[in-house]
């Protein structure tokens, strides 16, 4: 986040989508940044709250009046979740899913004639159209009877074929896959290799001009796919080799899984969402015909982060699910087991349990509905937003869950096949939380998607001020840099001295949550100096504090949470007034939790965690692991794979296609 090839798009290269490096896998972490770079969108042609909120700017105007959505279109994805609500309660037995680790076949057939496989796909092309708010809603509810089904509707759409055809796909693509898809085919996305996760860089998987020029011919191994062993469709991206007159680079290509040279060789298994079809997948000599490529040559990570910017919302609808669905068994079992002459969650220490999860669920829900509204009329970026909500919602689910686990005691632990052949309700509860663990990975790490929030975040800093702090950059670039950067900061420093949260009447139109509006405000703006004073202090070796950009990232959540919870509970106050109760107890317990992430910017131990971890690495301490049977050191911990036909077998599983059924 550093130098001037994370902000300007490679020599000779227009659209900022430049080629690999010469070798995949051999790269330096300049490379590496350079690809991840120019994948980016650069160009902020729409307003963004998370944008100004980073800048220290409360643009409540973005997002008051609460965004609605559009009336006729909402009543027929009411019908749809009515439909698909009857339906999951009756014929989806969640506990067989997670006891078989498989899920029906006739389940596949049943969502199909739903219309669940098309519910992002536009009506013309035979799916449900369904704005990004109805969708997650339909996701957050068939996730609370199998989380596994919830994988599997969002892998397929938010980020399988449907939605990169949807954004780049040419007519004659979507007439051709996007009706199949609507009907019930599963899709999936495929992109992780066995030692590639987020580095795109390394990618392996190659793509070979066929000598005719007629298509490519795919070779290459990929971890991790889910739907991967039942997709009939595939959005594969492998890496095309730079040539005179051909730009190369990673480039998406959708590919027919029964395609000659495909081979699954494993279904992988994991801690929890044990239905999950997760396959690693081998590509020998595929020959995908050129009119598969999806959005030309080299835009294959450009597609996919544009692709997640709405993509990445399926995953906290199902932390949302999972929120409700945590408060409802925490409510009820708390107001009936009684320790010690009352209620357990009569006891305080019970009680700031259950208030955390009321409260982080209606949080949760408020900061998804508002970015899907945003993302619905298309009026705004939200890149920023859809990646907060990610990252917060990822990251308080598993909290929550923690905590319905302590509430539930002993039963929290035990399973719920256990809890039933005593005669006790079977609330899944550890299971839950073992299906939660996978969302602070899924889609981007919490680490990761510090370090994309925190680029974009600084975007405008760097855009200004990226060549001076650039070893690599020339004089006469840190010159203009200097010039004009001196006339940004000249007008943007003042307006972070003072505003409207320190005015006692500030955002009185608010009611009794006006004064968590004021904090917000302030807080922002000392947000915004914060980052300054970061990139000030440490300038170039910024990217290297992942600890403070972390920080820096989650207070930006907490504020953003708090404005949605405010504006949400206010625009609701006469039909719903006990929103408002919830969201002053959210506030409250974010402005705490925003105190103490203020402390740890500079009071912290990460320089010293640093230092530690080197010498860890190195092995100086290696004697604290004497006394105990280590995993054995016979095999490696990345699996090398070798280029050629596959030796094992297809354990691809074949559901019936809606033609067949």
């Amino acid at each position: 986040m550093t130098t001037t090839e994370q902000n300007r798009p490679a020599a000779g290269d227009s659209d900022g989508v430049g080629p690999l490096p010469t070798e995949a896998g051999q790269v330096t972490e300049r490379e590496a940044r350079q690809v991840a770079e120019a994948a980016r969108e650069a160009e902020w042609g729409k307003p963004s709250f998370g944008k100004e909120l980073f800048l220290g700017r409360l643009r409540l105007d973005l997002i008051d009046p609460w965004p609605q959505p559009e009336p006729e279109r909402a009543a027929r994805a009411e019908e749809f979740l009515s439909r698909l609500g009857a339906y999951v309660r009756s014929d989806v037995d969640g506990e067989a899913i997670e006891r078989d680790a498989r899920i029906p076949d006739e389940v596949f057939a049943g969502l199909g004639r739903l219309g669940a496989f098309g519910m992002k796909i536009d009506q013309k092309y035979g799916g449900l159209g369904l704005s990004n708010l109805h969708y997650c809603r339909a996701l957050t509810l068939a996730g609370s009877v199998s989380p596994v089904i919830g994988a599997l509707l969002s892998a397929h759409q938010s980020i399988g074929v449907p939605q990169p055809l949807k954004i780049f796909g040419t007519d004659e693509q979507k007439q051709r896959f996007l009706p199949r898809l609507a009907a019930g085919e599963v899709s999936a996305f495929l992109l992780t290799e066995p030692d590639v996760g987020s580095d795109p860089a390394r990618l392996a998987t190659t793509a070979e001009p066929t000598e005719d020029g007629t298509g490519y011919r795919l070779n290459g191994v990929k971890l991790w796919a889910t739907n991967g062993t039942v997709a009939s469709l595939l959005v594969v991206m492998a890496r095309v080799p730079a040539a005179e007159g051909r730009r190369g680079g990673i480039t998406a290509f959708v590919v027919e899984a029964d395609s000659p040279g495909i081979t699954v060789e494993r279904r992988n298994a994991f801690l929890g969402l044990r239905g999950l079809e997760n396959s690693l997948t081998r590509f020998t000599d595929v020959v995908v015909p050129a009119e598969n490529v999806v959005g030309g040559e080299g835009r294959g990570l450009k597609i996919a982060l544009t692709t997640l910017n709405t993509g990445r919302l399926s995953l906290p609808a199902m932390c949302v699910g999972a929120g409700k669905w945590s408060l409802n068994v925490a409510r009820e079992w708390a107001a009936e087991r009684v320790q010690w002459g009352r209620p357990v969650g009569g006891h305080e220490a019970v009680a700031s349990k259950l208030a955390f999860i009321a409260a982080t669920t209606y949080g949760m829900e408020t900061m998804l509905d508002l970015s899907c509204l945003l993302a619905d009329d298309d009026r705004n970026d939200i890149r920023i937003e859809a990646a907060l909500v990610k990252l917060y919602a990822s990251e308080m689910a598993w909290k929550i869950a923690d905590e319905l686990v302590q509430i539930r005691g002993g039963r929290g632990y035990e399973t719920a096949e256990s809890l039933a052949a005593r005669g006790e309700r079977p609330a899944a509860v550890e299971q839950i939380l073992r299906d939660l663990r996978i969302n602070r990975i899924f889609e981007g790490s919490t680490e990761i998607m510090h370090l994309l929030i925190a680029r974009e975040a600084v975007d405008a800093h760097l855009s200004v001020a990226g060549d001076i702090i650039d070893p690599e950059a020339e004089l006469g670039q840190k010159v203009r840099a200097g010039a004009k950067a001196g006339a940004f900061y000249a007008r943007w420093l003042p307006s972070l001295a003072v505003g409207r949260g320190q005015t006692p009447s500030g955002y009185a139109e608010y009611g009794n949550l006006a004064g968590h509006l004021r904090h917000v405000e302030r807080t922002a703006r000392k947000l915004a100096r914060s980052t300054f004073w970061g990139m000030s202090r440490w300038q170039g070796k910024l990217e290297h504090k992942q600890g403070f950009l972390g920080r820096i990232v989650d207070i930006g959540a907490e504020l953003f949470a708090m404005s949605a919870v405010c504006v949400r509970a206010n625009a609701e106050r006469e039909t719903r007034p006990e929103g408002v109760e919830l969201a002053d107890l959210f506030c409250r317990q974010a402005r705490v939790r925003v105190a103490a992430l203020f402390r740890a910017l500079w009071e912290n131990t990460d320089s010293v965690d640093t230092v530690a971890a080197k010498r860890i690495l190195a092995g100086r301490y290696a004697f604290l692991e004497d006394g105990v049977v280590t995993p054995a050191a016979d095999l490696p911990w990345v699996a090398a794979w070798q280029p050629g036909p596959s030796t094992a077998e297809d354990v691809r599983r074949r559901i019936p296609r809606p033609d067949e059924r």
